[in-house]
């Protein structure tokens, strides 16, 4: 019975959300739970995180990036944002990478220096596949390229040394 009480709940909720009045009635009855704090730490961020799957939303993952990690190998990830960074010793460019570590919801995000990184042939969608399925659906020769680098001069994107392989 409960099932089948959520499942018109949801089936209602979605009727609803796919005709103007429906939609303002669902952002007004949103804004009501926001301003429960407990809903609003937990809701606010699960949005976001879910928004970041959208391809219509500039705020979503760009790109699959592999980061060059001297200690734990390479590792995958979702390039979020290129910005610049000054440490004092003039800036660099550099890139926030979300990298999840469960179910794709929890992670962490690592600040890595741009020449660090390089960007396999995956779409966004493969490599949620490849962070759902445990890696399992990682192809058997992946490709992946160094970017153009103001400080490499390249004009191909590949950087020093062309395409890197990894298997």
């Amino acid at each position: 019975m409960g099932l089948a009480t959520t499942l018109l709940i949801v089936f209602v909720v979605g009727a609803l959300a796919t005709n103007v009045i429906g939609k303002r009635v669902l952002q007004r009855g949103e804004s009501y739970l926001l301003k429960l704090p407990v809903f609003r730490a937990v809701y606010a961020p699960v949005k976001q995180l879910v928004a970041a799957f959208s391809p219509e939303n500039e705020l979503a993952f760009k790109r699959v990036v592999l980061i060059e990690d001297p200690a734990a190998g390479y590792v995958l990830g979702f390039l979020t944002k290129e910005f610049r960074l000054d440490q004092g010793r003039g800036e660099e460019s550099v890139l926030a990478v979300y990298v999840p570590t469960n179910h794709l919801y929890l992670g962490d995000v690592r600040i890595v220096p741009k020449h660090r990184v390089t960007y396999p042939e995956l779409t966004v969608q493969e490599g949620v596949r490849v962070f759902l399925t445990g890696g399992m659906a990682v192809r058997r020769a992946l490709k992946s390229a160094r970017p153009a680098t103001e400080d490499a001069g390249g004009s191909d994107g590949a950087g020093p040394g062309g395409a890197d392989h990894v298997a």
